[in-house]
Parts: structure tokens; sequence; C-alpha cells
């Protein structure tokens, strides 16, 4: 063998020798060393703890604000041209204003046409009633035969009929010159221009809309098992939609009978708004309270997985974790309450909660503070497997 072969394979053999030597130090520092796996390490969570409260179911239901009164302002008995329509939307009015005018000269020469017919009638019926006094005058002397007094004393009564029915006439077509002017009914605002001038209309065309909201009602209609719940004078809760506002209230009357389709039984309340800041047609929730209130545990919604009337939490034991079911009364916006199964002040795990495992060791924090929560002595539990919890 060539001097520069034995120098090779003694290089490669020192290599493999040094390798050898550092994979065996390596092996036995880290069969030495007391090192934790990450599945036994503590796991961060978010904490709140659980506060004591007293709970009493609430009824739910939906109403709509609806105007004390309502109308659609337009001809009853005419058909005709639109000449002049005065208002527009949110328009305040008083009772008796003139909303709209229409084109009514046909109606207006017609009532006059009746009204000359009247007045010759009546020209008429007073002379046949003055010839008839005279023939009845002179049937009593002899001088003119009773049936010839009869017949005009008939005639003097059809001309009064007829007279009478020119006037009934003339007062339908007095309504229907009337009627060509149209005013507000009640003291109110408009919400509706569905026409404008030029448009032919017939009898029942709304030409305008108006509403009156100084009480605004609040309609609902509530299942048959909350009749109780909704007696006139119960006290509500309503919250107000459109301009989030809350306010209590009483109910003011309630249906004697259920609707025979839904079975429910239809609800009002009113609530004065003398300024008219509410709008009518919006939407209402109305909350009723039903029962007897019961002590409970009040917890966030975030810190439980409900299903049905159970409700699943964790529950941190000094720093293990453990799972609780437990019965649900209710909810209430953002908090659920529960039967008092739980120690007030019990640390609920918030955040966190989908990662955790019964049994698993937890670094905590309260909800709103920076700190963590101090240590406790955790309950006796078997170590993990793996080595030492750090």
């Amino acid at each position: 063998m060539k001097p520069m072969d034995r120098r090779v394979i003694g290089a490669l053999g020192a290599t493999l020798f040094v390798a050898l030597g550092g994979g065996a130090a390596l092996l036995v520092r880290a069969n030495s060393s007391d090192v934790t796996p990450l599945s036994a390490q503590p796991k961060g969570a978010t904490v709140v703890p659980a506060r004591e409260a007293t709970y009493r179911p609430t009824r739910r239901f939906v109403g709509t604000l609806a105007p004390w009164q309502e109308a659609n302002v337009g001809p009853q008995l005419v058909a005709a041209y639109v000449e002049t329509v005065l208002v527009r939307p949110g328009d305040s009015v008083k009772r008796g204003q003139v909303l709209a005018t229409l084109d009514c000269r046909s109606a207006s020469t017609g009532s006059q046409s009746v009204a000359m017919q009247a007045r010759a009638l009546d020209q008429r019926q007073r002379a046949i009633a003055s010839e008839a006094a005279r023939v009845q005058g002179l049937v009593d002397d002899g001088f003119v035969s009773k049936n010839e007094a009869e017949q005009k004393a008939a005639q003097s009564a059809a001309a009064e009929a007829q007279l009478r029915a020119l006037r009934a006439e003339l007062a339908g077509k007095a309504l229907e010159v009337n009627d060509c002017v149209l005013k507000a009914p009640f003291d109110g605002e408009i919400t509706r221009r569905n026409l404008d001038p030029g448009t032919f209309v017939r009898p029942g065309t709304a030409l305008v809309s108006m509403v009156d909201r100084a009480i605004i009602r609040v309609t609902a209609d509530v299942p048959e098992v909350d009749f109780q719940a909704v007696t006139p004078g119960a006290e509500v809760k309503l919250r107000l939609l459109a301009t989030g506002k809350e306010m209590a209230a009483r109910v003011a009357r309630r249906s004697p009978a259920a609707d025979p389709v839904t079975r429910t039984l239809h609800v009002e309340i009113d609530v004065p708004d003398p300024e008219r800041t509410l709008p009518v047609g919006t939407t209402a929730e109305v909350f009723t309270e039903v029962g007897a209130p019961a002590p409970a545990i009040e917890l966030p919604l975030r810190a439980a997985t409900v299903r049905g009337s159970k409700a699943t939490v964790v529950i941190l034991e000094g720093e293990i974790a453990r799972k609780a079911t437990v019965r649900v009364l209710g909810e209430t916006g953002k908090s659920l309450f529960v039967e008092p199964s739980i120690l007030p002040g019990s640390l609920l795990v918030l955040e966190g909660r989908a990662q955790i495992r019964n049994g698993d060791v937890v670094r905590a924090k309260v909800e709103g503070s920076a700190a963590p929560v101090p240590s406790l002595v955790p309950v006796s539990t078997p170590a993990p497997s793996g080595g030492a919890v750090r």
C-alpha cells in the first residue's frame, strides 16, 4: 500500500471516530437532562369569575309601532282629474286643512242644473197648492165638484214629492262638489303622496296618506301560553330598533280571543309621543318577566357550550382544568344563567377553552387584567407521562 493511501484511510477513520464520539456524548446528555414535553406544559387561557345572581324568566316578543290614527285621503264619490296637491311627505297638517283639489267643473255644473230645476218646481208647486186651496173653498159653496178638488190636491202633493226628490238630488250633487276638495280628517303628518296634478282618479283612489303620532300603539301577537304574562296593566320593557331607545310601559289592551290560525293573541301598548319622535311602521322588541326570581350563577355566553337545556363549562381548580355540565335557566343579552351548582367566584375558562382537555394544567389570566392568576396548589392528579411538570 502506498503511503498516500494509508494517510487517506487514517483521516477517514479519525473522522468517523469523532462523529461517533460526538453522537454518543449528545445521547448521554439528552438522557441525563430533565425535559418537559410540550403536551405537559401549562396552556394559556383567559378566565372570568362566576357571579352570584338571581334569574327570572323573560319572554321576548316582536312588535310593530303603529300610529294612533291613519287615513288614506282621496275622492269617494267623483271621478276627475287632480288639479292640485298641496302637501308632501313629512308635512304637518291640521284638521280641516286642504290637502288637494280636483277639477270638478262637471259636478259643479250638474249641481247648478239641479238647483235651477228645484227652484222652478218649487214655484210651480206653490202655484198648484194655492189653486188647490181655492178649489177646496169653492167645493163648500157648491161651485166645484169634489172630484176636481181632490185632483188638484193630488197634483199639489205630487209636485211636493218631486220637489223633495230634486232637493235630495241637489244634496247629493253638493256632496260630490265637496268631495272635490280633500281635507285632513285630523291633526297629523303626511306619510305618502301617491299622485301628482294631472292624474285621473276614481272613487277610492288615495291621493295622500297621513298618520297621527301623538300616541304610538306598539302591537304584538303573543303565543297563547303567555296569556297571563300580558294582562292589561302588566309592566313590560320596550326596545325600539329604529332609535335604540329603551323604555318601560304597560299593556293597554289585550284581545279576548286568539287567532284561529296562529293561536296568538293581539296585544297593544300605548306609548305617548307628544314630540312625534318615534317612526311608525318600525320594529320594537317587547320583554316581559314571568314567574318568581330564582337563585342562579351568571356567566358570559362565551364561557359555555350550550346544547338544549345543558351547558358545558371549564372550571379552573387550582391550575387544573375540569369540565362540568350544568343546567341552563335562561339567558339575557350576553349573559347565561345556570343553576347554582357552581360556587360564586369560580374561575371559568373563557378564551382558549376549545384547546383545553379535562385535567390539563392551565396558566390563566383574568379577563381585563394584565396580571396572571397566582399559582395555587393544584388538586391531586397524576403527573403527565414523559417527565416532570415545570
